[in-house]
């Protein structure tokens, strides 16, 4: 088994949720008392969210390159940053590390394609939803992808910083969430599918909430890495 190297903190609440699920993930595939081999490095979230809002993004960059260097040191064999938002500095973490770095975004479109899934909503931060960085990768892929209006991307955006990064759920939040969903579908009926494109919004939206099929990227980026730290083995 490898050892999977997590760039966490960003919530922490979401990291919690990796953690889980890579250990979920081990059991159930070798059983007994077998867990994941994991090594996270967890930063400060705040000095990265006032980056972003600062558009400082390489300043930012630096900080999770350096992340990606000291688990590399420490032995891990893969690499998962464990938000969307930040994987817009991806090149920069890839650029000073040796060791396989899995994007999110490949993962989600990777997920996509066995599903058959071409018209997708995605839902994440503002910077998620409103730059190039991750819906150029699905459109290489040959995904097109739709993203809410702004006065809904701002809502979604708030949900996230004000509530779920704080570990605040809630039923109201959730019910704003599924009525963006579901006016965006009747508004666009060929959307066959919605990408939960932060990792907070799975502690928030399951499968069971929509009628559509759900990407949960956290859930995406487990799998590849099991795979990877597993199958590939």
């Amino acid at each position: 088994m490898k050892t999977i190297g997590l760039i966490g903190g960003m919530s922490w609440e979401s990291t919690l949720s990796y953690y889980k699920l890579l250990n979920e993930g081990v059991k159930a595939r070798l059983g007994g008392l077998h867990s994941a081999k994991i090594i996270l490095f967890s930063v400060d979230f705040a000095p990265i969210a006032q980056f972003q809002n600062e558009g400082k993004w390489e300043e930012a960059g630096e900080i999770l390159a350096q992340a990606a260097q000291s688990l590399e040191k420490a032995g891990a064999e893969i690499i998962l940053l464990c938000t969307n938002t930040m994987h817009k500095v991806a090149p920069q973490i890839v650029k000073n590390c040796t060791v396989p770095f899995l994007h999110i975004a490949e993962a989600t479109a990777s997920a996509l394609l066995k599903n058959h899934s071409t018209h997708t909503l995605l839902l994440g931060t503002k910077f998620t939803m409103q730059e190039r960085f991750y819906k150029d990768i699905l459109a290489k892929h040959g995904i097109t992808t739709y993203v809410p209006n702004q006065n809904d991307t701002d809502c979604i955006n708030r949900i996230i910083f004000n509530e779920l990064c704080l570990g605040i759920i809630n039923d109201e939040a959730k019910q704003i969430l599924l009525k963006i969903i579901n006016t965006i579908k009747m508004n666009t009926p060929v959307i066959d599918s919605v990408i939960l494109g932060c990792t907070e919004i799975g502690l928030l939206l399951v499968q069971n909430d929509l009628q559509l099929t759900v990407f949960d990227t956290t859930i995406l980026h487990v799998n590849e890495a099991l795979h990877r730290a597993i199958s590939e083995n």
